[in-house]
């Protein structure tokens, strides 16, 4: 208790007041028995010390006395500026166990204009300003404000510019870049910056296939030495703000993939007609799942969108894969009305769960059609060939067999090929299942035959066939011919391909393939060029059975493509090309054909035709002349081909790896397989709280 009086005295009294006070307070404590303290909780004996104390103060002849007040008095002046001399007053308040000291406010030193010639400008409020250095930003307390500080300040981190008048410094005060804030703390102001950063990088983890970890093991870390190297450490050390762990990088692809789940579907509910194309495949771990692609019109444009991508939990029937696509639509409200087409890898005349899946929707959706697939039908349709030459083709696959199902074998070749200055090193594996397989396979071996001529082992059955030139030859055809058909095959695929598309590329091969047929008749055999080749480096001719062989395929092939693309009379021909249209065709109404009259006579239309793709001209006319081009539209909706669901699986192969068994890939195939790019910062706004906990 003594030690608080003297502590309150200290602020206001003199030394030798000080001790005074000191010696006879003690006096006063030591002529009781009862400690201070209790002395204090005894109402009496509380005021006899108050009043003690109260003499003591007022017997001492300082100039100025603090006031000591309780807690809930307002601090007034104690001492009159006209009377110096008088005693300074001491009020104890009863009412109040506690003594309160009101020390003096501390001092608020003011900027100066002439501290700008040390590199020095204020920051903050006029009246208590912090001094701001205009070359490093760097912000310093209210205390160093003073021209020795700030002068240290200028020559021990900035001595270069020590010498330099006050006119440099306004100058560079004065500059665009420092006419900028300082930067925020990350604490307050940068936690919506960093979510939205988080969303980004897990974004474009998404899109690249990665492991959620990549994140925080690698992407974190590079950017961080990256910064740090362009910037500095105090802009690297931002970095830390951003979530990348395993669990954060895998709760961002679903939120993205929610917002473009909802975005497509209020694209679906707006338009006016849609098309399907779905399949089911198995993945690494067992599961059957199911894609489905959508087309619609949006804007001006006809866009295509993964609808969904599910794993079919029990049996994968065709009644199992009607109700996961009849879900989504019910859950969303998307009404089976606006379907115009399925297309699927099942023809009419096939059974299985595909097929059963589009009979169901097409139940649901009366006015659609169904289609199969282009690709299918035009690799269906190149397997067939006559017996000798599928015998070489036979042979040629077991060649490729026999080395590259023996890795030493494969190694040896590969030496060999290297020494001798091959252009390729190792063959190539032929899977029937790839459309492309055969060609790229069967250039590979002719290419490598010389290489193979030495390797080969004469005790191999198949040895001999490298020096039979009869053999070479079929070989050489096929490599040509199938060569050719892979070009076709990759012409159909891609994305916004139609039926006009396919059917044009078609009708130029089966006329290619005649054109062939009677060159080869004639001998001519320029339009294989590695025949050709091969012919002028033996300097040999074509035997009568082998041409006759070629011209049975060339002309057997042409029959079957049209059987599979069947050349019928199109009544909607007007579409691929309004302005060749002379008399109404047979699908339109009186209307549509005077609506379809006066597009083709407008002069910008005739030009808008030459500069845009088929899909987005008839999209754009949609405002303009809405009948007919709704019509062209819906003739455009319906998918050509697979190829997306092909590319599809690809994708879905490469992200659900037999090391990510348990991933659920449906979030980054809709991020992956989708042209709407989601809106980060939507998905921010919705959240209340930026950072979840972990």
């Amino acid at each position: 208790m003594i030690a608080r009086l003297l502590c309150i005295l200290s602020y206001n009294f003199n030394t030798f007041v000080i001790l005074n006070v000191y010696s006879k307070l003690t006096m006063f404590c030591t002529s009781n028995t009862l400690p201070m303290d209790l002395l204090l909780k005894q109402g009496s004996l509380k005021q006899e010390v108050e009043s003690f104390c109260y003499q003591i103060v007022s017997e001492s002849n300082d100039q100025k006395v603090g006031i000591l007040q309780s807690e809930d008095e307002e601090l007034q002046p104690s001492v009159s500026k006209k009377s110096e001399g008088e005693l300074a007053r001491v009020k104890f308040m009863s009412s109040s166990n506690k003594i309160t000291t009101f020390s003096k406010k501390p001092k608020r030193r003011k900027y100066d204009e002439s501290y700008l010639s040390f590199g020095f400008t204020y920051f903050g409020n006029r009246d208590a300003p912090h001094a701001q250095c205009v070359l490093c930003k760097k912000i310093l307390s209210n205390s160093s404000l003073a021209p020795s500080k700030l002068r240290r300040h200028l020559e021990t981190k900035h001595a270069a510019y020590k010498d330099k008048d006050i006119s440099f410094f306004k100058q560079h005060l004065d500059s665009p870049e420092n006419n900028k804030p300082p930067t925020p703390k990350i604490i307050n102001t940068d936690n919506e910056s960093a979510t939205e950063a988080s969303y980004n990088v897990s974004y474009h983890i998404a899109l690249s296939g990665e492991a959620h970890t990549i994140g925080e093991l690698l992407i974190k870390p590079c950017a961080k030495d990256v910064v740090m190297r362009m910037f500095d450490e105090q802009y690297s050390k931002k970095i830390d703000a951003v979530q990348l762990s395993n669990s954060t990088v895998a709760r961002r692809i679903k939120d993205l993939a929610a917002d473009i789940e909802e975005e497509l579907v209020c694209r679906l509910k707006i338009c006016d007609g849609f098309s399907l194309q779905l399949d089911e495949s198995a993945d690494v771990s067992g599961l059957a799942v199911l894609l489905v692609f959508v087309r619609y019109r949006f804007n001006k444009s006809i866009e295509e969108d993964l609808l969904l991508c599910e794993s079919l939990q029990s049996n994968a029937t065709g009644k199992e894969i009607f109700n996961c696509i009849n879900n989504f639509m019910q859950k969303h409200d998307i009404e089976w009305e606006k379907c115009v087409d399925v297309c699927s890898d099942a023809s009419r005349a096939m059974d299985g769960k595909i097929a059963e899946a589009v009979t169901l929707i097409k139940y649901v959706a009366p006015e659609s059609t169904s289609s199969h697939c282009l690709l299918y039908r035009h690799a269906l349709a190149v397997q067939i060939m006559p017996t000798s030459l599928k015998n070489v083709l036979d042979q040629a696959v077991q060649i490729i067999n026999y080395i590259k199902a023996r890795p030493h074998q494969s190694r040896l070749l590969k030496i060999l090929c290297e020494e001798m200055g091959a252009q390729h090193t190792a063959l190539l594996l032929n899977t029937e299942v790839r459309w492309l397989s055969r060609g790229k396979v069967l250039v590979r071996l002719f290419e490598l035959r010389r290489e193979l001529l030495v390797f080969m082992d004469s005790a191999f059955r198949l040895s001999d066939c490298l020096t039979n030139s009869s053999w070479l030859l079929r070989l050489a055809y096929l490599a040509d011919v199938f060569t050719k058909l892979n070009e076709v095959n990759l012409s159909m695929q891609g994305k916004n391909v139609t039926v006009f598309t396919v059917f044009d590329k078609m009708s130029s091969l089966l006329r290619k393939l005649e054109f062939w047929a009677s060159s080869v008749e004639e001998e001519n055999f320029d339009c294989f060029p590695t025949l050709s080749d091969f012919l002028t480096e033996i300097n040999s001719t074509v035997d009568q059975d082998i041409c006759s062989a070629i011209v049975q395929h060339l002309r057997g092939l042409r029959s079957t493509l049209l059987k599979y693309f069947p050349v019928t009379n199109d009544s909607n021909a007007w579409v691929r090309n309004p302005f060749t249209v002379t008399v109404k065709p047979a699908s339109l109404v009186a209307r549509d054909y005077e609506s379809l009259i006066d597009l083709t006579s407008d002069s910008q239309v005739k030009q808008n035709f030459s500069e845009l793709s088929l899909n987005d001209f008839w999209s754009s006319l949609i405002q303009e002349y809405p009948s007919i081009a709704m019509r062209a539209v819906r003739v455009l909706l319906p998918f050509a081909t697979m190829h997306l669901c092909e590319t599809g699986f690809s994708y879905y192969a490469a992200t659900k790896t037999k090391y990510r068994k348990r991933l659920d890939a449906a979030p980054h195939m809709r991020i992956r397989l989708s042209n709407i790019t989601p809106n980060i910062k939507r998905i921010c706004d919705k959240k209340t709280q930026k950072h979840c906990s972990h």
